[in-house]
């Protein structure tokens, strides 16, 4: 079986909503006009592509990634790995070519089949709407959480507000840095 890691920087109340500049956010580019950038900070990142062997997407989030991550240098490692998309609604014209081999999900039943099989670590960046989704069917194993010391208020949020029973996480690495940022990963008890 394979594991669920959903990846995130997210504002101290929460927020997930364009951190890297995506337009349509009054708030958008908090990670890198609100916070002293520091190397150190973002080690986890690096990681993430070492241990990853997928990466599963929401359509919006694919339609924001896909045309620039290929061909950034600082996510070559992620170029050849396969991507999985959970939408209705995105055809296969739109996937894009050069960028791994890329399957369309229809539903979380897809992304429960895909944990089944055999294989490494799936991670989600960004698709905040999946995120709330995979986490209140129980699907997410780990949060890889970079915690950004700013308060945003509106904006789409990490965690859905959805009346559920109580879902226990424990903390398996965590450290500070000079900025203010936190990195948390988690992993959910089951």
């Amino acid at each position: 079986m394979r594991t669920l890691i959903s990846t995130a920087f997210v504002s101290l109340d929460g927020v997930v909503e364009a951190p890297g500049g995506e337009p349509g956010y009054r708030n958008s580019g908090w990670t890198f006009k609100d916070v002293e950038f520091l190397e150190e900070a973002y080690e986890l990142k690096g990681r993430e592509q070492q241990e990853a062997s997928a990466m599963l997407f929401g359509r919006a989030s694919y339609e924001a990634f896909s045309p620039v991550w290929p061909g950034m240098a600082e996510f070559a490692e992620y170029k050849p790995m396969p991507k999985y998309v959970v939408s209705t609604t995105l055809g296969e014209d739109a996937l894009v070519e050069g960028w791994g081999p890329t399957t369309i999900l229809r539903s979380l039943d897809e992304v429960a089949a895909l944990k089944e099989t055999e294989g490494g670590p799936v991670i989600m960046h960004g698709s905040a709407t999946l995120n709330r989704a995979l986490s209140d069917a129980g699907l997410i194993d780990r949060y890889h959480l970079l915690v950004f010391p700013l308060l945003l208020g509106a904006g789409k949020r990490l965690f859905s507000d959805s009346d559920k029973d109580t879902q226990r996480l424990k903390l398996v690495e965590h450290e500070a840095y000079a900025n203010g940022i936190q990195k948390q990963i988690f992993d959910v008890v089951r």
